[in-house]
């Protein structure tokens, strides 16, 4: 018989026992390294992440690295392009026409050729985006199971039109052609994370759900830079709402 599960991974079956992290495999995974790892490896990391940074520089230091290990794997520069474009995006969170020109320098192509490839992937964020991009299937088996009313309840949920951020940075919620999960409507996929069985009461959740990470990740996040500043002998930024060391748990103004 089959058992429905919370949402995050389809249908458990007979194996009920087992929980989210053993259908996900996260643990299995475990962290993987910022400059690749064995360059088998290096081609395929995910590039829709929660911590990103608009402003960062492109392939220097570990992801240079990384760029060098992509372009071993290919027998030529302009086969790597689909790896260097995703490495761009992991790093920024989007793929700006600066950064098609870089890739474009890199790889030895012209920004026109770049840039004619990212713009046929939807995959490419043209723009920024939030901590959480939610891509809502709406295609077929999707949209007859009522992916339109899961797609309208995370609009209003968030407050957004389709393709706007919150004011918080946390979310942006645009529509998605198929993700290839069609045994399990509405599938949902958040940065690289596949929600499935999404019904429009479970979104209130869904989203409750990403905020505390968020605001966990923030809390981690300050008492780190506070550690680093006590060990190099200086004071510690203080955390909006908070003491220096004990962070706000507010997910407000989490980075986008």
């Amino acid at each position: 018989m089959s058992v429905k599960n919370p949402g995050w991974a389809g249908e458990t079956g007979e194996f009920s026992h087992l929980t989210e992290a053993d259908v996900r495999g996260t643990d299995f995974v475990g962290e993987r390294p910022v400059e690749g790892g064995h360059p088998g490896g290096a081609c395929s990391y995910p590039y829709h992440l929660a911590d990103k940074d608009p402003e960062a520089p492109l392939f220097e230091g570990p992801y240079r690295e990384r760029l060098d290990k992509i372009l071993s794997r290919y027998p030529n520069k302009q086969a790597a392009l689909l790896p260097a474009l995703s490495l761009a995006q992991e790093i920024r969170g989007y793929v700006s026409p600066e950064a098609m020109a870089e890739v474009a320098k890199e790889l030895d192509l012209s920004p026109a050729y770049v840039r004619g490839v990212a713009t046929f992937y939807t995959m490419y964020n043209k723009a920024p985006v939030g901590r959480y991009l939610v891509q809502v299937c709406t295609n077929v088996c999707c949209n007859v199971c009522g992916a339109d009313e899961v797609m309208e309840a995370f609009l209003d949920a968030t407050g957004t039109a389709q393709g706007e951020t919150t004011e918080d940075g946390l979310f942006t919620v645009v529509e998605a052609e198929c993700l290839g999960a069609c045994g399990f409507p509405t599938v949902v996929q958040i940065n690289e994370r596949y929600f499935e069985n999404v019904e429009a009461e479970s979104v209130p959740s869904i989203l409750e759900r990403l905020r505390e990470e968020a605001a966990v990740a923030a809390s981690s996040g300050a008492r780190a830079t506070a550690a680093e500043a006590a060990g190099q002998g200086r004071e510690a930024p203080v955390a909006a709402g908070g003491s220096s060391g004990e962070p706000t748990s507010d997910a407000d103004g989490e980075e986008a």
